[in-house]
């Protein structure tokens, strides 16, 4: 045990043991995380604690399952070319958000949780199309309460528009809501630790690029066998790794969104106060979180909105066109760093495989029309004729 541990954390420690259920469990491991300060002396022990985290995630969320029956969870269908859960407070505005930004009609009301379910709607921006989804108010507790139906929907999205309310306290709102994305693994604006794990039947477990662990390689073989995991290789693919990234990298369950911040309702008499302690808080994290203010109700700083979330996405717009023509709509949407062969092979197969050339207008080339080959990386907004 570190030393030096502040004293909540052996409170926590003591509730621990005489918790009798998997939730009760659950949340005060969380709990006990939380206060475990984050330093080289008590990365094992915060390993440790992740590691209980993945397995009381599990049997909780086993346990939720059969007494629903294993549903009803909520799922709304993808549309378009990327889907964003909208997740905040109580009367924080996303119900205006999405009101002003799309062609839904969500119920807009000044008392809280007047959105019961999620609501889907389609927002355009540069000719792309892009699907926001209202998810019903978090609130402390959301995960393991009524909203953990709806937690599907958060890990399914491609990304996440945290939304927190300008007056009323929007650090506490902000931490809140990222307390409850942590309790569903979910983790914002952060990569998987470049970690290998592929399980053998024999030979133990086996760690390649030992010197990249900024750790004791027996921690590691130690975490993996308390995983069930006795024989394995394990390929550490960038330097200073840690004990955590390996408990991590275990936890199936994480899921990694990019994700923005909305600070709404900038409009209103004491915002400015209360977006710059905003910021100073995001300051503080430990990942990026960009953040924009606006005011839903009045229109303000929408299209600063839509291009810092289309930013968020990465994804690019590709116009495709056939010698002589004009560029056609919609484009084709693609990961940013796609290339000329990726294009293709969204037209069609066959085409990828028998193309000898492109021609490129836009970002990515020095001049119009220029020749290309299939591996050229293309830009937000270039035009593409593909030769075959």
């Amino acid at each position: 045990m570190p030393a030096n541990l502040p004293p909540e954390y052996h409170e926590l420690e003591e509730k621990y043991r005489k918790a009798r259920s998997p939730e009760e469990k659950l949340r005060i491991t969380e709990e006990m995380l939380a206060v475990v300060p984050k330093h080289k002396g008590t990365e094992n022990l915060r390993a440790l604690l992740k590691r209980r985290l993945a397995k009381l995630r599990e049997e909780v969320e086993k346990r939720r399952q059969q007494k629903s029956g294993g549903g009803p969870d909520y799922n709304v269908k993808k549309e378009g070319a990327a889907q964003v859960a909208l997740v905040g407070p109580p009367n924080a505005g996303k119900s205006a958000l999405l009101r002003e930004l799309t062609n839904a009609d969500p119920d807009v009301a000044s008392y809280p949780y007047t959105t019961k379910e999620p609501v889907p709607g389609m927002m355009e921006y540069k000719d792309v199309q892009i699907q926001l989804v209202e998810i019903p108010p978090i609130y402390e507790g959301f995960t393991r309460g009524d909203g953990s139906k709806f937690v599907g929907v958060i890990r399914n999205a491609d990304a996440l528009c945290l939304v927190v309310d300008l007056t009323e306290d929007p650090v506490e709102q902000l931490e809140t809501v990222l307390r409850e994305l942590e309790s569903a693994a979910i983790k914002l604006n952060q990569d998987p630790p470049s970690i290998t794990i592929e399980e053998r039947v024999t030979g133990g477990i086996e760690i390649r690029g030992e010197d990249r662990l900024d750790c004791d390689p027996n921690d590691v073989k130690d975490l993996l066998r308390d995983a069930g995991i006795h024989s394995a290789v394990v390929v550490i693919e960038e330097d200073g790794i840690t004990l955590e990234d390996i408990a991590d990298a275990l936890d199936k369950r994480i899921e990694y969104k990019p994700a923005l911040l909305v600070a709404n309702k900038g409009d209103a008499p004491g915002s400015k106060e209360s977006y710059e302690r905003l910021v100073e808080r995001v300051e503080d994290l430990e990942f990026d979180l960009p953040v924009v203010p606006v005011s839903a109700e009045k229109g303000i700083n929408l299209d600063e909105f839509k291009r810092r979330l289309y930013d968020t996405l990465g994804i690019i717009r590709v116009y495709t066109k056939k010698p002589g023509g004009k560029p056609q709509k919609p484009p084709i949407v693609l990961p940013k760093g796609a290339t000329v062969e990726d294009v293709a092979r969204e037209i069609h197969s066959d085409l990828a495989k028998n193309l000898k050339y492109a021609r490129v207008w836009g970002k990515s080339v020095k001049k119009d029309g220029m020749m290309v080959g299939r591996d050229h990386v293309l830009e937000d907004g270039d035009v593409v004729e593909l030769h075959g």
